[in-house]
């Protein structure tokens, strides 16, 4: 007795890995702990280099808005909820690397 269901999920063995995304180098991350907290900080550095830049571009936007120089009220809208969407994110990841930290000194005392 043949289940069909079965049959297609190992249909799906034959499916090739998954490719990268082009976000993140292959060749860095996972394995390797030796320069984790380098590799760590150059991302959040990097992060808030690019959060930064947003922001300047939705400032900068907002100018032309208000001077009447800007075609498109949309490219403004977008750049403000890029820019919003990146700090949320940014604030995130700060929020949960100092409660790391706290469990961590916790758990030392």
């Amino acid at each position: 007795m043949s289940i069909p269901a079965l049959e297609s999920v190992s249909a799906l063995s034959s499916l090739g890995s998954v490719s990268p995304t082009g976000y993140i180098d292959p060749t860095e991350g996972g394995g390797s702990t030796g320069s984790a907290s380098g590799a760590f900080g150059g991302v959040l550095a990097d992060a808030v280099t690019n959060l930064q830049g947003l922001q300047t571009k939705a400032n900068d936007l907002a100018v032309q808005a208000v001077t009447g120089d800007l075609d498109d009220i949309h490219d403004y809208t977008i750049a403000a909820s890029e820019a919003k969407v990146t700090l949320e994110l940014t604030a995130a990841i700060r929020n949960k690397a100092v409660d790391a930290f706290s469990e961590i000194m916790r758990m030392q005392a």
